[in-house]
């Protein structure tokens, strides 16, 4: 009598093979999920400097604070807090992104932009050496 089935060998072949293609899928996952995070925090950030640029067309001052709506405080699904960096006035700004739950680490870091448009990611501005043009690019 014949038995049909796999052979432990062939069982440990496959799970192998299945080990080896995650261990290769999923940092390019997690990595692809956080591009899409640093994407949607570029993204608040020119949207809260265009409020920004909107009210001080209308008023000649740019406001000290932002709508709740714009700094994602108390959004859940969001990876970034939107906000004012130090030293801010009615005549200048700085906005800045900061990482929060798991995109802490990022290697974009901090998100910022300057009422002149300067960017900066991770401590650096655009002009800055060291400074990665991929932060803001991708």
């Amino acid at each position: 009598m014949r038995q049909q089935g796999f052979t432990l060998i062939e069982l440990m072949i496959v799970v192998a093979i299945v080990g080896i293609l995650s261990a290769i899928a999923y940092p390019s996952y997690t990595e692809f999920v956080r591009r899409g995070h640093r994407a949607d925090a570029r993204a608040g950030l020119l949207q809260a400097q265009q409020w920004l640029e909107r009210a001080a067309t209308a008023t000649g001052t740019y406001p000290t604070t932002l709508p709740t709506a714009l700094t994602w405080s108390g959004d859940a699904s969001k990876r970034y807090d939107i906000a004012f960096q130090a030293g801010n006035t009615n005549a200048a700004y700085t906005l800045e992104a900061a990482p929060k739950g798991a995109q802490a680490g990022d290697k974009c870091g901090t998100y910022t932009l300057s009422n002149t448009g300067v960017r900066g990611a991770d401590g650096k501005k655009s002009y800055d050496a060291g400074y990665n043009p991929d932060c803001w690019g991708k």
